[in-house]
């Protein structure tokens, strides 16, 4: 990617619409492989706790070689492992399932939203930092299938098809339907918003048809927006709809935390934070024996570790039960429940599995001196609501 500082980049607030290729290799990471129209389907639909609709996945396999799915980020401070080892897991399937992956970074977005202070010189720089990690964690960008595309550089450059859509969908719907969409800024609706903040869903709504996406593949917390293109869909008589495929959101460390949070450092692991600090912070997580539900340790094991080495390896003495390799959570889960598998073993190879992941971004933030600025320009940043 290119080098040059964020003021250097700019250009009608310009951020460059950027596509990026060689990067760093991870367990992750597959090459292209030809797949039958199931496995494609088996493989998408893999990523996703719910998607509307089944049907017309299929159907969109069967008929275009290379859906457009759709993603998108406010940068908005440090990235934690949810966003960061997720979103590489999840984009390596789209792009061998054929899809070409459009990852919106919502820098207008993120302003409207109030993030970093509403400062667009800084999340500018976050956004920069964050395709720093995704470059450095084994996302899949070779053959130019994924592109990362700057909001605000991308609506400047075609004006006068974006507003008008805007606009369209702000007339059709009234407050209290655009409000019912506010989680999608981390927002809730009891919440005192600004103008800008009811503007927000209906320029989200527009970027599906903007992009001309196929699959809306966002976190859970996403999904109001997203039924929301699907109903306008109706009120426009467009007979394809946007598919969703809305992905699990990980619970942060501690007992009741429903999500990581940047603003929360208690509740998370971010992607360039020492070995020394990840075993701390999962040492401390919570991580109840013989529970699995409601277990974050079990989650991470679940939908990270296993996802991206295809086991979960835990070593421990004989007389502990010796070594193991769980090749599904399946299994794991059933040894956990039992007594058989240890809180502390547990953590143990959790720790272990996740340096493991996290160790070629912290490489590349001490060695690369662009991502290193951009990552201590980003820590002394204060996170905003």
């Amino acid at each position: 990617m290119a080098t040059e500082t964020p003021e250097q980049a700019r250009a009608a607030y310009g951020v460059q619409s950027l596509s990026i290729s060689e990067p760093a290799q991870s367990s992750s990471s597959n090459p292209t492989i030809q797949m039958s129209l199931e496995e494609k389907y088996q493989m998408l639909r893999s990523l996703a706790d719910e998607c509307i609709q089944e049907d017309e996945l299929r159907n969109l396999l069967a008929h275009k070689p290379e859906p457009i799915a759709y993603d998108g980020f406010e940068p908005s401070g440090r990235m934690h492992i949810a966003q960061g080892v997720m979103k590489t897991i999840n984009v390596n399937k789209m792009t061998s399932a054929g899809c070409r992956v459009k990852i919106w970074i919502a820098d207008w977005f993120a302003m409207l939203n109030n993030k970093m202070g509403g400062d667009l010189k800084k999340i500018e720089t976050v956004g920069r930092y964050m395709i720093e990690i995704w470059r450095a964690s084994g996302m899949n960008l070779e053959n130019g299938k994924v592109e990362f595309l700057w909001s605000s550089k991308e609506i400047n450059a075609r004006p006068d098809e974006y507003w008008p859509r805007v606009m369209d969908i702000a007339q059709k719907y009234t407050v209290q339907r655009i409000t019912r969409c506010c989680p999608v800024m981390g927002r809730n609706v009891e919440e005192d918003l600004t103008a800008a903040q009811i503007f927000y869903p209906c320029m989200q709504c527009a970027d599906i048809f903007f992009l001309q996406a196929d699959i809306c593949q966002m976190g859970m917390d996403q999904r109001k927006v997203n039924v929301l293109a699907r109903e306008y869909c109706d009120e426009i008589k467009k007979k394809d709809k946007p598919i969703i495929l809305s992905h699990h959101m990980l619970p942060g460390l501690q007992q009741g935390q429903e999500k990581m949070s940047k603003s929360d450092v208690s509740s998370s692991v971010f992607m360039e934070d020492e070995e020394a600090e990840v075993n701390l912070k999962i040492k401390k997580a919570y991580c109840p024996p013989n529970v699995v539900e409601g277990n974050p340790c079990m989650e991470y094991v679940k939908y990270l570790i296993i996802p991206w080495f295809n086991e979960f390896i835990v070593e421990r003495s004989e007389e502990n039960g010796g070594n193991q390799s769980f090749k599904s959570f399946e299994e794991l889960a059933a040894d956990y429940e039992s007594g058989e598998l240890h809180p502390a073993d547990l953590k143990s190879a959790l720790s272990k599995a996740l340096n493991k992941i996290l160790e070629p971004v912290r490489a590349h933030f001490k060695n690369d001196e662009t991502a290193k600025q951009l990552l201590q320009s980003v820590k002394k940043y204060r996170v905003t609501r």
